[in-house]
């Protein structure tokens, strides 16, 4: 791909006073911070961004990378860049929801037909609308990073039917839409920040949770849960922000690198989730985890009433329904 080159003196004569983002004599430094564990895929997929960015400027912008909630959990420091005090985060369309409406269409369960389905979606115009959505609220939504679908783990039992929810307490994440999902298929929604999970599923305030392969595995959340249903529910996946404040102040030449960078951190990490994936699966079952793969047509009609909902309350994310389904 042909290198874009950038005007230095541009970069010195432009001067951003934020701590997320500055100018120094040895050019521009973006600070992006996120919650994720450094072994995970995700982060490494970030960190080849931070990589390229460096090699596209010759030098002259890099990106630093603060990890595992040093600067805050992923609905804090998607506040810090609405003010610009931080540059740039990873956060899960699960969260940015409840910060950009349209994002709430990703939470809904088997809007997606298959793992193909869900990447022309992404990186199609719907993808790239919702990505221009997020400027309404101060932020720039630059790429999305493969976060596979979401399944249930649990302490007590597998999760091979909805029935088999009634009654656990099973944790979410800070959004609406996931909570109206379990109390949907059965269960009990229990919303608990990532990083308090491990505690939680311990001491039994959850008697289980739902996420992808390598989450279930970095987090080391099968010592506690011992049975991982692959029922794939949801395919949420998370979004790299830059906030617009620091946006608006980078040159063109910049702002053009830092997307190039993000889109081939995207191609990176895609195929480095399918590979992290099959090994994730693979340890925790030699960690002694059951893994099931229950029929998904039960868990399929228990949700349909969510999607009559949509249609009579909100229009919005019907539509995105309606469209995505649409795509072939």
């Amino acid at each position: 791909m042909k290198q874009v080159k950038i005007n230095i003196t541009i970069l010195i004569i432009v001067i951003i006073i934020f701590s997320g983002c500055g100018v120094k004599k040895e050019g521009i430094v973006l600070r992006l911070a996120h919650s994720l564990d450094p072994s995970h895929p995700v982060h490494k997929g970030m960190v080849y961004m931070a990589k390229r960015l460096e090699e596209l400027s010759n030098g002259n912008v890099r990106m630093v990378i603060y990890p595992s909630e040093q600067l805050g959990s992923e609905r804090e420091c998607v506040e810090l860049l609405q003010i610009g005090s931080l540059a740039m985060t990873k956060i899960s369309a699960s969260v940015l929801e409840g910060f950009v409406p349209e994002f709430r269409v990703f939470g809904v369960p088997y809007v997606f037909r298959n793992r193909e389905h869900f990447f022309k979606v992404v990186q199609g115009e719907i993808g790239k609308e919702l990505l221009r959505a997020c400027s309404k609220y101060r932020l720039m939504g630059l790429t999305y990073y493969d976060a596979g679908s979401r399944s249930f783990y649990t302490k007590e039992k597998p999760i091979l039917s909805p029935d088999d929810l009634k009654g656990l307490k099973v944790r979410t994440m800070e959004s609406a839409t996931a909570i109206k999902m379990v109390k949907a298929l059965g269960g009990s929604p229990t919303p608990i920040a990532w990083g308090e999970l491990y505690t939680a599923l311990q001491q039994g305030v959850v008697d289980g949770a739902e996420n992808n392969p390598p989450s279930f595995y970095f987090s080391r959340h099968y010592e506690v849960c011992k049975y991982y249903s692959l029922d794939e529910h949801t395919s949420t996946p998370d979004v790299l922000l830059i906030s617009l404040v620091v946006w608006e102040s980078l040159p063109d030449s910049v702002k053009e690198i830092i997307q190039q960078a993000a889109d081939e951190s995207f191609e990176y990490q895609k195929k480095l989730w399918a590979e992290t994936t099959k090994k994730c699966i693979e340890e925790v079952q030699k960690a002694g985890v059951k893994v099931y793969h229950p029929d998904k047509e039960p868990f399929m009609k228990k949700v349909e009433p969510i999607y009559e909902e949509y249609k009579k309350s909100d229009p919005l994310i019907y539509d995105l329904i309606l469209r995505i389904r649409a795509v072939k």
